[in-house]
């Protein structure tokens, strides 16, 4: 409270004082204790309300003890179990959550993980997946800017997520506890299959197979790669203590059109603990032709490597990039990309009219925009030989086709001439630009079908850096390449328009997520909001059939049907109000990630342990572990000073008084017949 403040309050009291005096005992004929009475509500009166309007700030000071937080985080996965670990993580968790000395020392926070990271004091170990970087990344969030302990309560053997040895950097010590049998038994296990997901009907396509072994001693073993009853390919293999690891290079032929089931499977003699890791399925699908893709332009640019690896991430696109001169056979290609088109393109516009090939125009600050107004009706430029930079807004009702916000707001600037961009035909626009955070109105990314001709239009250079940016937040080109992907695969199409478009993979491993997209669309070809969209799933092999309704998102309607035991599945979805209807299939491949693991993974954690400058402990140190948490200095509460400020205008119950002053003096007044 300030010195003016305390000079005011008295000088109320002063006035307050006075007022009730004057009206009170000067000239007063008599002096009771009535009078007395009235006196002093007058004054309480009086003094309230000049408080009020001095306002003073009355400051309350507590003191609040704030323990360091102690996070225990239990692997909440179905590996697990798989190691016969769950009773001993649920004792351990249990003697360390139950603890007085350590409830008194910490605040103690209980974690569980598996795919996510969730608080959770009881564990299933049901979890499908296990992302221990996914713990370091939350950890940090929830205790920003603390030092604190963490025991990891896991085996070790993470399926998902980036390396998690160098995730808790900057968070304080990881005490990793060790659950499970570390004792090295002697496993063959085939470790990871790579293959294309699409090869070419009569073709033969590559696979790779990685294969590790763990063991004392030398071991021969049989590979072999099977389809059906028959195999395809077959050779032995040798491991020893200092060769554990092989890597076998098979061509397998694609002499059927369809999704096709293939096992890579290494077998022996040796006796072995865990038996389902010696397998591991994969699938391909085999198509029957390739969308044939040129990418043309006239100049060099970064944007020709970036459109050429996303196009071909698909293995059914191949991009030929060539200069317009040197382009002889525009019908070979089922897709022509125009690069910041010129003079030099022509040719290639005047053939193109009577072949009626689908384009994607991309344009730049190298465009010859009178001469694209020449040659295409679908947009008008009117730009100067000024640059800019346009930012991107994405347009949730897009409806040409299916595709998710990726995170376009968040995308580096596209390099264009400065001008005006207006629409002429039925154009939509996927994404609006802006400049800076003023919007343009005009378009950034769109598309058009014109009586089946069907065109794409990128109006700015750099779209490289979107490839950058996306690796930069997601840690994969998946997303990115996806979405050009899927401008392809609009261009590749010249089929009518669909009144119920249907979007899913033509297989998953056991325990993806298994998300099936549907679109439909009125007689207009506009989004249907209230469509009314169910699914009906039938497993082949049991007959079983499961209804589901799909739920709206933000341009489709979307149906989870994660946890489906592995198998073939047909579904059909269906329209009920229309009827319209749409029946496809898909295959759920059985491979249970989490049961790929013999022992825990030592050797990771002494690595975490070692790198936070933490420790690793067993089960049956958990004592230790105890002790050497409450011994350790770093971990000490802080008291802090908590000041609550409260302005004396928020306090009602003096505004309460004050009235119930009021209205006592002028009942005792009128009572006392002095009114």
């Amino acid at each position: 409270m300030t010195s003016n403040t305390v000079l005011l309050l008295l000088l109320s009291l002063l006035i307050a004082g006075a007022a009730s005096y004057f009206n009170y005992y000067y000239k007063a004929k008599s002096k009771s204790k009535t009078t007395l009475l009235l006196a002093f509500l007058r004054f309480f009166t009086i003094f309230g309300v000049l408080l009020l309007l001095i306002n003073p700030i009355i400051s309350k000071k507590t003191f609040e003890t704030i323990k360091t937080p102690l996070a225990l985080a239990v692997d909440n996965s179905s590996s697990i179990t798989d190691l016969k670990a769950a009773e001993i993580t649920n004792e351990v968790y249990n003697k360390l959550a139950s603890n007085a000395d350590l409830k008194e020392k910490f605040d103690i926070q209980s974690y569980k993980f598996d795919s996510e990271f969730e608080s959770g004091e009881t564990f299933d170990f049901k979890g499908k997946q296990t992302n221990i970087d996914a713990v370091a990344k939350s950890l940090k969030s929830i205790n920003k800017n603390l030092n604190y302990p963490t025991v990891l309560i896991s085996d070790g053997n993470q399926t998902s997520g980036e390396d998690y040895v160098f995730g808790f950097d900057g968070g304080g010590k990881v005490y990793p506890l060790v659950v499970g049998d570390t004792t090295t038994y002697l496993d063959l296990k085939v470790a990871q299959v790579n293959v294309n997901k699409y090869a070419f009907h009569k073709n033969k396509f590559p696979v790779e197979v990685f294969l590790n072994y763990a063991g004392t001693k030398s071991v021969n073993a049989t590979f072999s790669i099977v389809q059906g009853n028959t195999t395809l390919s077959k050779e032995t293999v040798n491991f020893s203590p200092s060769k554990k690891s092989q890597v076998i290079n098979v061509l397998l032929p694609a002499d059927k059109v369809g999704v096709e089931l293939f096992t890579a499977k290494i077998t022996s003699t040796e006796n072995e603990k865990n038996t389902y890791n010696n397998a591991k399925k994969f699938a391909v699908e085999v198509i029957d032709q390739k969308t044939e893709v040129a990418l043309i332009s006239s100049i060099n640019h970064p944007d020709l490597g970036a459109l050429k690896r996303s196009i071909e991430s698909n293995a059914s696109r191949k991009v030929t990039i060539i200069k317009p001169k040197d382009l002889k056979e525009l019908n070979k290609y089922n897709v022509l990309v125009l690069y910041q088109p010129t003079s030099e393109f022509k040719a290639i516009f005047e053939a193109n009219a009577k072949l009626r090939i689908n384009t994607w125009i991309v344009t730049g600050v190298s465009t010859d925009f009178n001469f694209l107004n020449q040659q295409q009706k679908g947009l008008s430029f009117k730009m100067s030989n000024q640059k800019e930079d346009y930012l991107a807004t994405y347009n949730a009702q897009f409806n040409m086709f299916a595709l998710d916000n990726i995170g376009f707001e968040s995308f580096p600037p596209l390099e264009n001439g400065f001008g005006s961009i207006s629409t002429n035909q039925n154009v939509s626009i996927l994404l609006s630009s802006r400049i800076r955070n003023v919007p343009t109105e005009a378009p950034l990314l769109a598309f058009s079908d014109n009586q089946g001709l069907r065109s794409a239009y990128l109006l700015g250079e750099n779209i490289w850096k979107w490839r950058a940016k996306s690796y930069v937040d997601k840690k994969s080109f998946e997303s990115f390449d996806l979405f050009i992907d899927k401008t392809i695969q609009f261009l590749a199409s010249n089929d009518s328009k669909k009144s119920l478009v249907v979007s899913h993979e033509r297989f998953y491993n056991t325990g993806d997520a298994i998300e099936i997209m549907a679109q439909y669309f009125n007689k207009n070809y506009e989004l249907d909001e209230k469509a009314r969209l169910t699914i009906a799933l039938t497993n082949t092999a049991t007959k079983q059939i499961k209804k589901y309704d799909l739920l709206r998102s933000s341009n489709a309607f979307k149906a989870n049907l994660d946890g489906l035991a592995p198998g073939h599945y047909n579904f059909v979805v269906k329209e009920l109000n229309s009827n319209a209807s749409y029946a496809s299939g898909f295959e759920v491949l059985d491979f249970d990630i989490e049961k790929q693991f013999v022992n825990p993974d030592l050797t990771k954690l002494k690595q975490l342990a070692t790198q936070t400058q933490g420790a690793v402990y067993v089960p049956n140190q958990v004592d230790a572990l105890i002790k050497a948490l409450l011994d350790n200095k770093d971990y000490k509460a802080i008291e802090k000073a908590i000041v609550k400020k409260t302005p004396m205008i928020d306090w009602m119950w003096l505004l309460v008084l004050i009235a119930i002053s009021l209205t006592a003096e002028w009942f005792i007044r009128k009572y006392n017949g002095m009114l």
